[in-house]
């Protein structure tokens, strides 16, 4: 699978890359959990909360998709933040990659500027990544170890 990074310079990807989730932004969970299992008709599979990045989730199943809703627990948080100076909206691309390494190795070598230096645990209990926004026209991207 060929993908174009920066600069047009064609690079491989890592292994097989899927899309795996969609984070949204939101400022209260439950208002934006209702909207999205009543309009929608998502499931909500589980909630989880990150003290340390001061924020809570909630994960939603559409059919094949899933959708995170990201709220902020502090006002400093990245999501905190995030809606402070953008409001409420998309906030990540997350895509599933066989090996975290080699798909931050690869970026690395395609002049894109991680956010995260090594990965991290993430909210699935899996390793996850991220590709600063500045690298990959403008969405923040997520590697998610599958």
């Amino acid at each position: 699978m060929e993908a174009i990074f920066r600069n047009d310079q064609p690079h491989r990807a890592s292994g097989e890359v899927k899309l795996h989730h969609v984070g949204v932004a939101v400022a209260d969970l439950e208002p934006a959990i209702e909207m999205y299992t009543s309009l929608f008709g998502a499931v909500l599979t589980h909630r989880a909360g990150n003290e340390k990045d001061g924020l809570e989730a909630a994960f939603l199943q559409m059919g094949d998709a899933e959708i995170e809703l990201l709220a902020p627990l502090r006002d400093d948080s990245a999501v905190g933040k995030f809606l402070a100076k953008r409001g409420p909206g998309m906030h990540h691309v997350a895509y599933a990659v066989p090996d975290i390494h080699r798909a931050m190795a690869d970026a690395r070598a395609a002049g894109l500027e991680l956010i995260d230096a090594e990965p991290r645990m993430g909210m699935h209990g899996t390793l996850i990544a991220f590709v600063h926004p500045k690298s990959v026209g403008g969405v923040l991207t997520e590697f998610v170890q599958s």
